[in-house]
């Protein structure tokens, strides 16, 4: 009989607890605390995928990208994505290591970099609308779009802002060797920030582009590539609501993915919050049946994962 399997999606967002302690050192003591408990469901008998996001941390290699735009060339999106995978994954890679020989548990972790191959005709190519970098004045604005084909989008406050692309994920590059990778540790670190966005040209060859793939979306792709039983997408909240943010406030715990997909439908949770995860939550969990996904915080997750927090999205067969 093979373990049970969980895919945890880390938020970006979980390793920066406040904008007092950005710090690389500041998001190694956040990835320990989470260690905490992500060891804890390995100890409970879980095969354990993390996908994690990379928001914050993108902004902050683009931003030191611009600021040294008088001496250097910028980092395209991609190969900053890459880098984050990379740092991210040591951070989580070492921290589980070190949470394992704390708990004297003979267990292994192990991370990869990921590309996932996005649709060079995906409509979100002629519609870019995912901010990134620094605002900037017009001047600036149009200086970058001209030196760099950047896309620059006025924001009535702020200024300009650089957008990009966020196509939907169709197929991860590594993902029979994550499957592999999962027969022989007990946990893998993948899909960092959603997966490093690459089309796949004319002549077969992969390409990378600037764009960035919403991570929940590639977190719950891969979770039913890797066929697993429970999917878990951390956020800052304990349970998804409906009429967020007003009197009529309401926390869902359990629900079934028939009622959830009425309210998203509705338009009930924002595109750029809530609305992904539940969605994401979703196909998960319509994918096949035996399925659960749970949106909860991280300091939940555990008691998530035993019904007892978050919110818990099961599969109703709709006659």
């Amino acid at each position: 009989m093979r373990n049970k399997t969980i895919v945890v999606a880390l938020g970006g967002h979980a390793l920066i607890l406040d904008s007092d302690h950005r710090t690389v050192s500041d998001q190694y003591k956040a990835v320990e605390r989470a260690a905490i408990q992500l060891t804890k469901i390995v100890a409970d008998g879980w095969k354990l995928l993390i996908t994690h996001g990379n928001g914050p941390q993108i902004g902050y290699i683009l931003r030191r990208s611009e600021m040294a735009l008088a001496e250097l060339h910028p980092v395209p999106m991609d190969y900053a994505g890459a880098d984050t995978q990379g740092a991210i994954g040591y951070m989580l890679q070492r921290a589980i290591n070190n949470e394992f020989s704390r708990k004297s548990m003979n267990k292994t972790v192990f991370s990869m970099i990921t590309q996932v191959i996005v649709s060079v005709n995906d409509n979100a190519f002629s519609e870019p609308t995912k901010p990134i970098g620094s605002f900037m004045d017009k001047n600036m604005a149009e200086v970058m779009g001209s030196k760099y084909g950047w896309i620059m989008k006025e924001y009535s406050t702020n200024g300009w802002r650089r957008v990009v692309p966020s196509p939907i994920p169709n197929r991860i590059v590594e993902s029979s060797l994550i499957m592999s990778a999962m027969d022989y540790s007990d946990v893998v670190i993948c899909c960092g920030g959603g997966g490093i966005p690459v089309v796949v040209d004319n002549d077969g060859m992969l390409r990378g582009v600037e764009a960035v793939v919403d991570k929940d979306y590639t977190s719950s792709l891969i979770a039913s590539v890797v066929e697993a039983d429970v999917f878990a997408i951390t956020t800052d909240v304990p349970n998804v609501a409906i009429n967020y943010g007003t009197e009529r406030e309401e926390l869902l715990y359990e629900i079934d993915n028939l009622s959830l997909r009425r309210l998203y439908d509705s338009g009930e949770f924002p595109e750029g919050s809530m609305g992904p995860k539940v969605n994401a939550g979703l196909n998960f969990v319509e994918g096949a049946d035996g399925r659960k996904s749970i949106i909860t915080n991280a300091r939940l997750l555990k008691q998530g994962i035993e019904g007892k927090a978050g919110t818990i999205i099961t599969r109703t067969i709709d006659n």
